[in-house]
C-alpha cells in the first residue's frame, strides 16, 4: 500500500460500499459504485476536508473516536476495525503515557495452581483481558460460545466486538460494564482503550465515561450455553500478588440445575485443555 496505508485503506473501503448499504439513494453521475467523500463525511459526522486529509495522508493521527465514526458508514467488520486502528499506530500515532506492558505468560507455580483446580472452571487473565491459561472445565463453558477462538483470546474483544457474546450473556450490558470496570481498575492503558473505541465505538466509550473502576470481585453470571442451556455460575476473582495485573477467575455452579447440566456435557469436553492444561 505504500507509505499511506491508512489513506489507501479508507479509499478502498469507501469505493466498496454502495449507497444502498448505508440507506442512501443511488443518485446519478457516479464515477464509481462506491460512496462519495461527502457521503462518508456526513454519515460519520466529520468534515469533508478532514476526510480528504486522511485519505491523502496529510493527517495520519485520527482519534479513536474518529475511527469508530468512520467504521460505521464504511461497513467495517470487527477485524477491519482492528486493522484500521493498527494502521494509525503503525503510522506513528501517539501513545504517550502507556502503562507497563501486560504480562502475557503464566509462571509454572501459578499454572500448577490452575491445574489443581480441575474440574472447576477457572482461568488466568491479565490487565487488558487476555485469557492466558484455563482449565478443561472453563473450556467446557467458554469454548462453545466462541470466547477461546483464535490464538490470543481476549475477554474485552469478545464482549465488545464478537456478536456471539450478546447471545451468550443474557445480561450483556452488565457484563460489558464489569469489563470496563476491570480495565480501569489499574494502570491506565490508553492504547488498548483506543483499540476498543475503534472496535466498539459508543458501546465502549460511554461506559468508559460513566463506569467507575470498581469491578465486582464476586457475583453470579448467567450464561446461555449451546450444549448445556441456561446456566448460572458464581464467580470469584482473585488478584495474583507478584504478577502485575494478573487475576485468577474461578466459576462454580450457582445451583443444582446448573451443576447437573455441566455434568451432562462433561464427557464431551474432557479431552480438551488450555495452554499447559
Amino acid at each position: 500500500m505504500g507509505d499511506n496505508e491508512l489513506g489507501t485503506f479508507l479509499r478502498m473501503r469507501r469505493g466498496e460500499v454502495t449507497p444502498a448499504e448505508v440507506g442512501l439513494p443511488p443518485g446519478t453521475r457516479r464515477r464509481t459504485p462506491g460512496l462519495r467523500r461527502a457521503e462518508v463525511a456526513m454519515l460519520a459526522g466529520v468534515s469533508v476536508e478532514y476526510l480528504i486529509r486522511l485519505e491523502q495522508g496529510r493527517d495520519r493521527h485520527p482519534s479513536a473516536q474518529v475511527l469508530a465514526a468512520l467504521a460505521g458508514p464504511l461497513r467495517l467488520t470487527a477485524a477491519e476495525r482492528a486493522h484500521l486502528y493498527r494502521l494509525t499506530k503503525n503510522s506513528g500515532a501517539s501513545c504517550v503515557g502507556l502503562a507497563q506492558e501486560p504480562v502475557r505468560t503464566v509462571r509454572p507455580g501459578l499454572q500448577a495452581v490452575l491445574d489443581n483446580l480441575e474440574p472447576a472452571a477457572a482461568m488466568v487473565v491479565n490487565q487488558v483481558g487476555d485469557v492466558l491459561a484455563w482449565t478443561t472445565g472453563f473450556r467446557r463453558l467458554a469454548g462453545p460460545i466462541g470466547l477461546l477462538d483464535g490464538e490470543a483470546p481476549n475477554l474485552n474483544r469478545y464482549v465488545f466486538a464478537d456478536p456471539r457474546s450478546r447471545a451468550a450473556y443474557p445480561d450483556w450490558a452488565h457484563v460489558a460494564d464489569q469489563q470496563v470496570a476491570a480495565l480501569k481498575d489499574g494502570p491506565p492503558r490508553p492504547d488498548f482503550a483506543g483499540e476498543l473505541t475503534a472496535l466498539a465505538g459508543t458501546e465502549f466509550t460511554e461506559r468508559a465515561e460513566r463506569v467507575p473502576g470498581l469491578p465486582r470481585a464476586h457475583g453470579v453470571l448467567r450464561l446461555e450455553h449451546p450444549e448445556a442451556g441456561s446456566l448460572r455460575m458464581t464467580y470469584e476473582i482473585l488478584a495474583v500478588p507478584g504478577d502485575t495485573g494478573l487475576r485468577l477467575v474461578i466459576q462454580l455452579p450457582a445451583d443444582e440445575a446448573t451443576a447437573g447440566a455441566l455434568r451432562a456435557i462433561a464427557p464431551l469436553r474432557l479431552v480438551a485443555s488450555g495452554p499447559g492444561g
